[in-house]
């Protein structure tokens, strides 16, 4: 996606009766392993992605989501969105600002900055400790 697709898709949000809109976009990894009995037994990976796309309407809000970050999808969930909030309703247009670029976290992925073998070894370092701790474990 470039930025004028962007664009073009809160301008759709903020045509007649709609107050003010919203784009969120998410992407999510999650990356699990089983140390068990000293043995790697399981590994997961997962990666989860979409984009929410609020419109506000006086009192009423619609929501709509997609998991494809494709122009076609944004432009559906944007009409779908705009559906729900103007239905039954009037109102007016303001005329929206741009909003400064604000970064909450770090573009780092903190899954990359091991390889697969010192997560590996991480785990028995930690299965070790913890069996040091109490032979229990």
């Amino acid at each position: 996606l470039q930025d004028h697709h962007l664009d073009q898709v809160m301008d759709q949000l903020l045509a007649a009766s709609i107050d003010a809109a919203d784009i969120y976009f998410q992407n999510s990894r999650l990356e699990s392993w089983v140390l068990e009995d000293g043995i790697i037994k399981e590994g997961a990976y997962n990666i989860e992605q979409g984009v929410g796309v609020r419109a506000i309407s006086g009192e009423k809000t619609g929501f709509a989501y997609t998991d494809e970050i494709e122009l076609p999808s944004l432009l559906e969930a944007g009409r779908t969105a705009r559906a729900i909030a103007r239905s039954g309703g009037r109102g007016s247009v303001r005329v929206r600002g741009v909003m400064p670029e604000r970064y909450y976290y770090e573009p780092i992925n903190p899954l990359a900055t091991l390889t697969e073998t010192e997560k590996v070894e991480l785990l028995h370092k930690l299965d070790a400790e913890a069996r040091r701790q109490d032979p229990r474990v």
